[in-house]
């Protein structure tokens, strides 16, 4: 680490493993289970030098959320979970506050219309905007999705067509913000949908499935850490998919993005595109060299952050955002956190958040105001402000975003 930078790290050691797992969590809470789950993942010995812990770190399935996971020679499916290649996409606008209406109800809408949202009927496909149904065609990410789905079969492609272009549900949004100087951004978070997840969730059950037939020299804690060891075939085929699960969610939020600008520009006038623009991913793997060291790195909800790169921290629904520029800490793998990181479950987010208590910390935001939407609640999260000073030496914040409208899947 170079001396200029001042760390803020914590070291939290792994009992019985000689992997460190290092936590950017001064000021934020760390539940006794994740810890207890970042453990586990130390314990494994392909995996390090060392995990890196984001402040916005909380229980996962298989693996922690906010974590950075690096390997040498094997890959944990479960690590990269099902949302692969989940990410955002935010990009500036020449419009100001002043250009937006009095009341946005009639833009949330008109969103909601554009943009099919849910898992349900009404998140099925809808004609994509022209350039984007070429820009897909040339993509050669059909031909890539046949050529996995010819050596497993069992892999249902189905979705696709229905879903491209569309939001989900759960933590997914799309947002209408204000920076710093009233200019206005619009930003948006989803991945590779059903066609992702059901890549994910086949590869994992793979290696749930091999790991009865390894004779392991270690004991392997959670069976949802089921790996495939470089080399072997699925190790390849799963390469291969979640490469395409990544590229095919980075084209899935351009598609939407494109939706949205085409219904702004139905309703507002007339604007512009900044040069300003990000889409990145925060739940994926990728090779990548750190030191002397060629890893697999797999980001569970965390964000590269190399010197230099733009990223994206969403808070919740109606606390800030920022965009950032990475400042390539090589301690948390030139990583940064993918937002603020929950704080309560849904299930006790929904018994103890009142609807009242909802439609007041959303009072300044054109959302959803109903009861099917408290466990995205900001109480649901840590404060962002908490977060982001965590971080302060991963990332350093461009522009500090507030948001007027949100759409919730």
């Amino acid at each position: 680490m170079s001396t200029e930078m001042t760390t803020h790290y914590e070291l939290l050691h792994a009992e019985g493993s000689a992997t460190p797992i290092k936590g950017w969590v001064r000021g934020v809470p760390l539940e006794a289970q994740a810890h207890e789950q970042l453990r586990n993942i130390a314990a494994i010995p392909f995996v390090g030098p060392w995990v890196a812990v984001m402040p916005d770190v909380h229980l996962g399935k298989g693996a922690t959320v906010g974590s950075v996971i690096p390997t040498r020679g094997a890959i944990i499916p479960a690590a990269v979970g099902v949302d692969i290649g989940c990410g955002m996409a935010a990009v500036r606008t020449t419009l100001r506050a002043g250009d937006l209406p009095d009341s946005l109800a009639q833009l949330r809408s008109s969103i909601e219309r554009g943009v099919p949202v849910g898992n349900g009927p009404g998140g099925e496909h809808r004609r994509l905007p022209d350039s984007i149904e070429t820009r897909l065609a040339q993509s050669g990410l059909m031909a890539r999705l046949e050529a996995i789905k010819a050596k497993h079969r069992k892999i249902r492609t189905d979705k696709i067509d229905r879903q491209i272009g569309t939001l989900g549900g759960g933590n997914h949004f799309i947002e209408v913000c204000l920076d710093e100087s009233d200019a206005v951004w619009v930003m948006l978070h989803s991945g590779s949908r059903g066609t992702g997840n059901l890549i994910g969730s086949y590869f994992i059950e793979r290696a749930r499935e091999q790991l009865a037939h390894r004779v392991l020299g270690f004991h392997l804690p959670d069976k949802d850490l089921a790996f495939f060891m470089e080399g072997e075939p699925l190790f390849d085929d799963y390469v291969e998919a979640v490469s395409w699960a990544q590229d095919y969610a980075r084209a899935n939020r351009e598609a939407m993005m494109a939706r949205v600008l085409q219904e702004m520009r139905h309703r507002l006038p007339k604007f512009q595109l900044e040069k300003m623009a990000v889409n990145c991913h925060h739940n994926y793997v990728q090779k990548e060299t750190h030191g002397d060291q060629d890893l697999l790195v797999t980001r569970k909800g965390a964000v590269s952050a190399r010197a230099g790169e733009l990223g994206i921290i969403p808070g919740s629904m109606g606390t800030r955002s920022y965009i950032v520029r990475g400042l390539g800490n090589p301690d948390s793998f030139h990583s940064c956190s993918h937002g603020a990181g929950r704080v309560m479950s849904r299930t006790r987010a929904r018994k103890e958040i009142t609807l009242k208590q909802h439609r007041e910390a959303t009072a300044h935001v054109e959302c959803r105001k109903d009861a099917a939407v408290v466990d995205e609640s900001p109480a649901a999260y840590k404060s962002i402000d908490a977060v982001m000073a965590a971080q302060s030496d991963l990332v350093e914040v461009v522009h500090t975003l507030r948001q007027v409208l949100c759409v919730k899947g």
